[in-house]
Order: structure tokens, then sequence, then C-alpha cells
């Protein structure tokens, strides 16, 4: 079945662009501490109108510096 190239481009969107709440469940943090790292610059966002999206990459990117900072500062978690 093929598909037209706007659901293309929907399902692209939805594999590709993270919305906060699924960014948040996605990293493992709350959504007010995700909101932090944004306005803090530690994570790279796209804002249209109210509406902010995290790149799927620095999710990823940002996962791995995590996971090496809980493990640096919370030794006891292990």
């Amino acid at each position: 079945m093929e598909t037209n190239p706007q659901e293309k481009d929907r399902n692209w969107l939805n594999e590709t662009f993270f919305t906060t709440e699924e960014a948040a469940a996605f990293l493992g943090i709350s959504k007010q501490a995700l909101l932090s790292l944004a306005k803090r610059n530690k994570i790279a966002s796209s804002k249209k109108g109210k509406m902010m999206l995290f790149h799927r990459i620095d999710l990823e990117i940002r996962q791995e510096k995590q996971t090496a900072l809980r493990d640096k500062y919370r030794p006891y978690d292990k």
C-alpha cells in the first residue's frame, strides 16, 4: 500500500521530533527539568508558538551525557 507524501512527512516528524512530554519521558526526567535544560541551553529545542519540539538526535546525545553524569555523581545507585 502506497502512502501519500503528507502521511510520509507526518510519520517522519513523529519519529524525529518529540513534544516536551514525550522528550521528558524519553529521558526519564520531569517536564520541568527538561524545560530547565532547554532554558539553560543544555539541550537544543525548537519553539513554534507555544509548542516546543526536541530532535531525537539531541535527546540521544543528552541521554548519553545524563547516564555518564548519573554514574559520576550517584555511584550508590548502581
